[in-house]
């Protein structure tokens, strides 16, 4: 039988293809594919849509952004092949860098992969050049650009293992996550958590991003400061056990 061209089924095996190709041209790792499978069993979960409070976490986290002064978009290799246009857009919106931040070698290699993919769309961004290294983190994956990660106030993460988005807190990082797992390491780790798939995350988070880039401080701290990431995550956990 076809699937329809809305049906979310369709949406998730162009994910999947889109992966396979990065896994073909070195971007994608084989764990990114184990990876992706987990993802995909927590957003049917999820019923593959945004949920509430999902939205109100890609508020909390576009004002978190906008408040920063030195905010950055941390990307692998899954989500580079899932959606650098929509990384670029919420870049543009609120004045961030992307950082290409990847473990699985070859390392040095992929990180100029996913900058030439980026340079395709017409955006350079930051990793090929990591030198600094994140206090806490003794693998490859505490490498970080000067520039970039490393002199972040805020940094956002997908796809991130928990290690990782330890480490940057402990390092006085405000971090957003986007994480299909409310139970993980990084969800419970981050100052806001986005449980929903990275594909909506973003374009959602760039969304409440432009509606709120002229809004100012105060309310956006008002933003920040009423969200309560813990019953963000209670609550997304109810709605996997729902549909369990």
């Amino acid at each position: 039988m076809k699937i329809p061209a809305s049906h979310p089924r369709r949406a998730s095996l162009g994910q999947r293809h889109a992966l396979e190709k990065g896994l073909k041209i070195g971007i994608v790792t084989p764990t990114g594919m184990i990876a992706f499978g987990r993802g995909e069993a927590f957003d049917y979960l999820l019923g593959e849509k945004t949920s509430a409070c999902a939205k109100q976490a890609c508020q909390a986290g576009a004002a978190l952004l906008l408040l920063s002064k030195k905010p950055v978009l941390s990307v692998n290799g899954n989500a580079t092949m899932l959606c650098a246009k929509d990384a670029i857009k919420l870049a543009k919106i609120t004045g961030a860098q992307i950082e290409a931040n990847v473990f699985y070698p070859p390392v040095k290699k992929r990180r100029q992969l996913i900058a030439r993919h980026f340079e395709n769309f017409g955006k350079k961004i930051l990793g090929k050049n990591a030198a600094k290294k994140i206090t806490g983190l003794s693998s490859n994956r505490g490498m970080v650009e000067e520039r970039g990660i490393f002199s972040a106030d805020t940094v956002l993460v997908m796809i991130e293992d928990g290690d990782r988005t330890q480490a940057l807190r402990k390092n006085g990082k405000k971090i957003i996550a986007i994480d299909l797992n409310p139970k993980s390491r990084t969800a419970q780790s981050a100052h806001v958590t986005i449980v929903d798939n990275v594909v909506r995350a973003l374009p959602e988070i760039a969304r409440q991003a432009h509606k709120l880039r002229n809004t100012n401080t105060e309310e956006l701290e008002k933003i920040v400061s009423a969200f309560d990431n813990w019953k963000n995550l209670e609550e997304s956990l109810a709605l996997i056990k729902k549909r369990a």
